[in-house]
């Protein structure tokens, strides 16, 4: 029923976006619903047993190629919150404007009750059934880690890919969010976590947003409120508290939650909790297990990082945080995002937060596709010109340019350095021009406007293609 009612709730902000475009009836049908489902049923011999997965990819459009979307490992999983999710990809990769439709997949599993050789096998398996579909391959369908996956998955599913098509020259492109050693990308597994830091920051440097919000200031020593230590909650906190002096105040696990006024120190509530696989008798503050009630304690900023519809109506007349952003896929019903307006609490959208994670994803693709790191050719080029620029400075001025700044001329860009650069210049881009358009047509808030971009970009898409 939760996964109905997040596809319904998904399929609501679309409708609610249209009045706002001039894209018929019959365009606004083949943007909405997807291309296709794919429910794959295989078995796989384990502990002397042949145990039956359940698994879908969903492809919602095929408007750029390939489709782009990750896969979760979930027992919960469902077709229903496959095609949510898919839709939200599509609508993600248009606001970033990447060339890519939108895809999801799922398998219907607890990674928990399995070990690490018996979820390899069974990742293999499934990673057989869809690349034989098409369903995974470079210039068609790329997946990447999403809940319960990571890059061991996606280099198992790459390594898969490359047996089946041993003379595919970029196999490696087929999947994202691999290990560096697997020709994976720096940067890509802090990549949603970032964006979501580097979104608030646009938003902070747009006076008239924060004052509306109730904001006075900058983001120093702002109380934040996180749902979900995951990959994602953990690197949007950890870059928030290190880098602009943000206070987290309380994190919200399925299993407790973990409380200080001052803040808290993010790395040692996660060494702790993977330690101990929960925040119980963790120093850094006061343990509460119920964690219900902290969606609403008092704070400048809320991030959902968890899962879908954990704030619905009920819960949205108590919010206090003067700015939620969805780091999560979903986490305000359709219902609740229309009490939070009501209540002017600013909303940064899940299809605007998180989409740093598709943006790195396809920094990787291409560099997979190019067969070349980035900065490769140019870096000692830059080296030279900036050392023959400082020596004329130098030269011109009499005096010596100081050491520390020498080296960081002459060093140049990092690999990092250019992905992370890449990677903020996408989401102040997004937030910009969804910010604009909200302007520009008198539209209330954020997510609305960010619908009405990425309908408007791949109605333009299917336009030039004689749809």
């Amino acid at each position: 029923m939760v996964n109905q009612d997040f596809l319904n709730s998904t399929n609501k902000l679309f409708d609610q976006a249209l009045s706002y475009t001039e894209i018929s009836p019959d365009l606004a049908t083949r943007i909405r619903v997807s291309n296709s489902t794919y429910t794959i049923n295989f078995g796989v011999k384990l502990r002397k047993e042949i145990h039956t997965f359940t698994g879908w990819r969903s492809v919602h459009s095929e408007h750029f190629e390939p489709a782009k979307g990750g896969i979760r490992y979930d027992i919960n999983a469902s077709q229903e919150e496959v095609e949510a999710l898919a839709a939200l990809m599509t609508y993600k990769c248009a606001i970033i404007e990447v060339p890519y439709g939108g895809s999801k997949g799922a398998l219907k599993i607890n990674p928990k009750e399995w070990t690490k050789s018996e979820i390899e096998k069974i990742t293999r398996r499934f990673a057989q059934e869809l690349i034989k579909r098409d369903l995974i391959h470079p210039a068609q369908n790329v997946p990447a880690p999403d809940v319960g996956t990571g890059a061991e998955e996606m280099a198992w599913i790459a390594d898969e890919y490359r047996r089946i098509h041993p003379t595919d020259i970029n196999a490696l492109a087929c999947v994202t969010g691999k290990p560096t050693q697997k020709g994976g990308l720096v940067g890509r597994s802090e990549a949603t976590g970032r964006g979501v830091q580097y979104i608030i920051r646009e938003f902070f440097r747009h006076e008239e947003d924060y004052l509306k919000a109730g904001f006075k200031g900058g983001l120093k020593d702002k109380k934040v409120v996180l749902q979900g230590l995951g990959n994602v909650g953990y690197h949007a906190a950890k870059f928030l508290q290190e880098e602009d002096e943000c206070r987290i105040v309380c994190v919200m696990e399925h299993n407790g939650a973990i409380l200080n006024p001052d803040g808290l120190n993010i790395e040692k509530i996660k060494s702790h909790q993977s330690e101990h696989g929960s925040f119980e008798d963790c120093s850094e503050g006061k343990f509460e297990a119920n964690t219900s009630e902290f969606l609403t304690m008092e704070c400048d900023i809320l991030i959902p990082a968890a899962k879908e519809n954990v704030i619905d109506k009920t819960i949205a007349q108590d919010i206090k945080a003067k700015l939620i952003v969805e780091a999560a896929n979903g986490p305000i019903t359709f219902e609740a995002d229309g009490l939070l307006n009501e209540r002017n609490v600013t909303i940064i959208p899940d299809i605007m937060a998180n989409a740093g994670g598709v943006a790195v994803s396809y920094f990787e693709w291409i560099r997979n596709l190019r067969h070349i790191r980035f900065g490769r050719l140019e870096k000692r080029r830059n080296a030279f010109q900036f050392d023959t620029l400082i020596s004329a400075i130098e030269t011109m001025t009499g005096k010596e340019m100081p050491d520390q700044f020498k080296e960081q001329f002459i060093e140049g860009a990092n690999e990092i350095d250019l992905v992370r650069s890449g990677l903020d210049d996408m989401m102040r881009e997004a937030y910009q021009k969804v910010r604009q358009s909200m302007i520009e047509n008198d539209i209330p808030n954020l997510r609305t406007a960010a619908y009405k971009v990425a309908l408007d970009r791949i109605a333009t898409s299917y336009d030039s293609i004689g749809l």
